[in-house]
């Protein structure tokens, strides 16, 4: 297969040239760190959290990544409660557990100010987490944050490090899911939106994986696809870095291995290309997680 750069409009191709190497080596290290315990804040806020989802799942409301089991991430969890019921909303950005010793303790404050805000216009909230123990909720929300003691406790606090994610979606990485917290935001965001029969996650000729999307609506029969993220040194990262500089797109046509993938189960079996109508079929569970590449 050849990567093709193409321009959103005009479709002009060209090859690429050659790949590029690093003149100055660098190294890393891989070494053991001391045990890493939950804080107090920690332990309260997913305590709060379990019950929380627990009492969704008795309304049968509909969980904010699906089921369990759940880890917790560090992702900007901003939970309310209103008419509806409880509701999980993100903030701003979230604060990873590692990121406060690198935070700014005033650019913090603004999340949790951000944070009182959006709970002001829920303002049940409160009360249904004094019920549930989280009862610290109204003094995090009240406090400025002003020193590392603070940056930890909203670190740790149901209002960021709350986001139930199953693991392949919190850290797995790809061939098996891509979790949030080695790909881009922008990309893993769509297997929370995705069509199910649309793969987001494939793997590329050189065995290295690529998030891809479609260049047409659903339905258009264009059958080609976008490379929206690749990993940076391969032939595909380079296309996409090349296409960003000319302000084009990496793409591939759709009768490329990829596109086939992508398109496996909106398209007849057998079938030499992604382009034409629209054809969609039950495929088996392999048992892998959601955001898995295909067989």
């Amino acid at each position: 297969m050849t990567d093709l750069l193409a321009r959103p409009a005009t479709r002009s191709r060209f090859e690429l040239g050659k790949n590029r190497k690093e003149n100055h080596p660098w190294e890393i290290r891989v070494v053991k760190h001391p045990p890493r315990t939950r804080s107090a804040h920690f332990v309260a806020a997913r305590k709060t959290a379990i019950r929380i989802l627990e009492e969704m799942q008795a309304d049968d409301d509909e969980l904010p990544y699906g089921p369990g089991p759940w880890e917790m991430h560090h992702g900007g969890s901003l939970w309310v409660k209103g008419d509806a019921g409880w509701r999980m909303y993100r903030a701003r950005v979230g604060v990873e557990w590692s990121a406060q010793f690198c935070a700014d303790p005033a650019k913090i404050d603004r999340l949790r100010q951000e944070a009182a805000d959006l709970i002001t216009g829920f303002p049940a909230t409160l009360d249904a987490l004094d019920e549930l123990g989280y009862k610290r909720a109204r003094k995090l929300l009240d406090t400025p944050i002003e020193d590392a003691d603070g940056v930890e406790a909203w670190t740790d606090s149901l209002f960021n490090s709350c986001v139930p994610l199953t693991t392949p979606d919190h850290s797995g990485v790809l061939p098996k899911a891509a979790g949030e917290h080695h790909y881009p935001w922008p990309i893993k965001a769509a297997d929370y939106f995705r069509y199910d029969d649309f793969q987001l996650w494939v793997t590329l000729p050189d065995g290295t994986n690529a998030g891809v999307t479609p260049v047409g609506r659903r339905g258009s029969g264009e059958g080609g696809l976008r490379i929206v993220h690749a990993r940076h040194g391969s032939a595909a990262g380079d296309a996409v870095a090349e296409a960003q500089r000319r302000h084009m797109m990496a793409v591939v046509p759709p009768d490329s291995p990829i596109a086939l993938a992508a398109f496996e189960q909106q398209i007849p079996r057998g079938a030499r290309t992604a382009a034409g109508p629209l054809h969609t079929r039950r495929r088996a569970s392999t048992g892998g997680a959601r955001g898995g590449t295909p067989r």
